[in-house]
């Protein structure tokens, strides 16, 4: 038999021209979900791996020219200002050296006086300079000794029985806080003829006064230094502002907050005002080292034997060093602040 089809009726037939009817709403959202298990990870893929972070990028660019110019200036600053440091700590070792010796250390003088044996003077005050409490060893020097003294004014070959030559006795002190050097004086003066004692106040005064005239000459050299880095920092940071003008102009009109944008910098400047000091202080460490090896082992050159004379043993203390640390610390520090106070005022004016 022949399949007949069922009637439609009137209302049907534009249904059915129509297409396909819609799927319900619950298998519309069932083939979203289909989709988007697609392109999720499966359970177990990716764990313990967390999101990575959008890094912000910094106002500053690190690798600018100007920055790596300020460095190479700061670095210069820096070594400049620590090679300061470390001649004011040799002097001042050197002139404390000098004075500590010139106090534990006395001479007399004895001159020859008609109708008085000089040698039996010379035993006499001996003898009288060790009774005294805080007094260690008490010598006389020798005819060769004072003949070598003389040597460089009067030649060599000299008789020191034709010529009126004074005779001289080193006292050492051990304790120089028991030593009456008063009364050892008057006792000496009183009762030998023709002896006088030397304390040699006035050489510790000028050694002092050295000492302290190298100590404020250096200390007017790191600030004229320090100075000079200063407004170097200044004009790299006022070169910064411009060369990133309209980003801080843009941050500062939608109302970020001045501190912040001072914050960049200062951040920026911190850290190149670090590198540069540590370049610096440890090229002057070097430096230090350099000069301490060849000032105590090539004396036969004319400049370091004259400062070897004249300083001793030419090495920085550790104070020296300690100083250089200090120097490197408020190098970074003042390049940080310097940069946010002038970018504070640079901001200050485009209010």
């Amino acid at each position: 038999m022949e399949r007949r089809e069922p009637s439609m009726s009137s209302e049907e037939r534009p249904k059915r021209a129509a297409g396909p009817r819609p799927a319900k709403k619950g298998t519309v959202a069932a083939g979203v979900k289909a989709k988007m298990a697609q392109k999720l990870p499966k359970k177990g893929e990716g764990q313990g791996r967390r999101p990575k972070k959008a890094r912000q990028a910094p106002i500053v660019p690190p690798q600018a020219v100007a920055g790596r110019a300020l460095m190479l200036v700061v670095a210069i600053m820096s070594f400049l200002a620590c090679l300061t440091v470390g001649f004011v700590t040799v002097v001042n070792d050197a002139a404390t050296d000098w004075s500590n010796d010139l106090v534990r250390e006395l001479t007399i003088q004895i001159r020859p006086v008609d109708g008085i044996d000089m040698l039996q003077q010379i035993d006499r005050t001996v003898a009288l300079a060790q009774e005294f409490p805080g007094v260690g060893h008490v010598r006389a020097l020798s005819d060769t000794e004072t003949q070598e003294l003389l040597q460089p004014w009067l030649g060599a070959g000299l008789d020191l029985e034709d010529l009126p030559v004074p005779r001289l006795i080193m006292v050492k002190v051990d304790q120089p806080e028991l030593l009456d050097l008063g009364e050892l004086k008057r006792t000496v003066e009183d009762q030998i003829r023709g002896s006088s004692l030397d304390d040699h106040r006035l050489w510790t005064q000028q050694l002092s006064s050295m000492a302290n005239g190298a100590v404020v000459i250096g200390f007017g050299i790191l600030v004229l230094v320090l100075a000079s880095m200063i407004l170097s920092v200044v004009f790299a940071t006022r070169a910064a502002m411009s060369g990133n003008k309209e980003v801080v102009e843009v941050l500062h009109f939608v109302g970020a907050e001045d501190r912040f944008i001072s914050a960049e910098f200062q951040r920026h400047f911190l850290v190149l005002g670090l590198k540069g000091g540590i370049v610096g202080g440890a090229i002057a460490c070097l430096s230090f080292l350099l000069i301490e090896f060849l000032g105590n082992t090539s004396t036969e050159f004319g400049a370091a034997g004259q400062a070897q004379a004249l300083l001793g043993t030419i090495s920085v203390s550790l104070a020296g060093y300690i100083g250089v640390v200090l120097v490197v610390v408020l190098v970074a520090v003042l390049t940080a602040v310097t940069s946010r106070i002038a970018v504070h005022s640079h901001l200050a004016g485009m209010d």
